[in-house]
């Protein structure tokens, strides 16, 4: 039996709106739809998911807290950059391996922004020991890369995406046949989401039907990294 929904189109209507008049003062006088239509789905969303997710793999963790779990916070930190809004205008849900201290680990996530919706699965932006444990994980074996990457389920799912170097990393053959692999910097799998499916009764099992699709690439990147899948 479907999941009732979690997500309205009002979560949409919201952050659009927020985009159109990202400042303190819209915000405080909206905070409570915020809370209503955006933040507490989302919530609601993260706690249905658990279940599900300790059936894909018992090693990563949804965390319904409002403050330090799955749900990234909604106020942007404008210390270092020269975009000063204050909120960020997505809603973005991130399902941490329980062994990860912040966002640089393999993880399954949402992204809900108007025009923009998806689902990933991988790591952004791994950091260079991580990084160097993953290439040469994809040099060591490139057949288990190979079937995590480019096997009929996840293919069908998703699209290898990130930002790569323009040349071959330092100790790799640039001829070597999974050079475009090798030069990644991200190690990730969008899976491009419709508002109807996000609004939609039974989005919790489509969610979770994508993550268990994308299982195999992130059993090879835990394994790359030396942590439970």
């Amino acid at each position: 039996m479907a999941s009732e929904r979690s997500f309205t189109p009002a979560v949409a209507k919201y952050l659009k709106e927020l985009a159109e008049n990202n400042n303190r003062g819209w915000f405080e006088a909206n905070k409570p739809r915020y809370l209503q239509e955006v933040r507490d789905p989302a919530l609601q969303f993260i706690s249905e998911f658990g279940p599900h997710l300790k059936k894909i793999t018992p090693h990563f963790r949804a965390d319904p807290r409002p403050v330090g779990g799955s749900l990234f916070r909604i106020y942007r930190d404008t210390r270092f950059s020269k975009e000063k809004t204050p909120y960020k205008t997505h809603v973005g849900i991130h399902f941490r391996h329980e062994r990860a201290k912040d966002a640089h680990a393999p993880g399954f996530y949402l992204h809900i922004e108007p025009g923009g919706i998806f689902a990933g699965v991988g790591i952004w932006r791994p950091e260079g020991e991580a990084v160097k444990q993953i290439r040469g994980a994809i040099f060591d074996d490139p057949a288990a890369w190979k079937r995590s990457a480019r096997g009929k389920r996840f293919r069908e799912r998703f699209e290898l995406q990130g930002e790569s170097l323009k040349r071959a990393p330092k100790g790799f053959d640039p001829d070597h046949p999974l050079l475009e692999d090798l030069k990644r910097k991200d190690f990730i799998g969008g899976c491009r989401l419709t508002q109807k499916t996000l609004t939609g009764p039974g989005f919790v099992e489509e969610f979770a039907a994508i993550c268990r699709d994308g299982g195999p690439f992130m059993k090879f990147l835990c394994g790359s990294l030396k942590v439970e899948y």
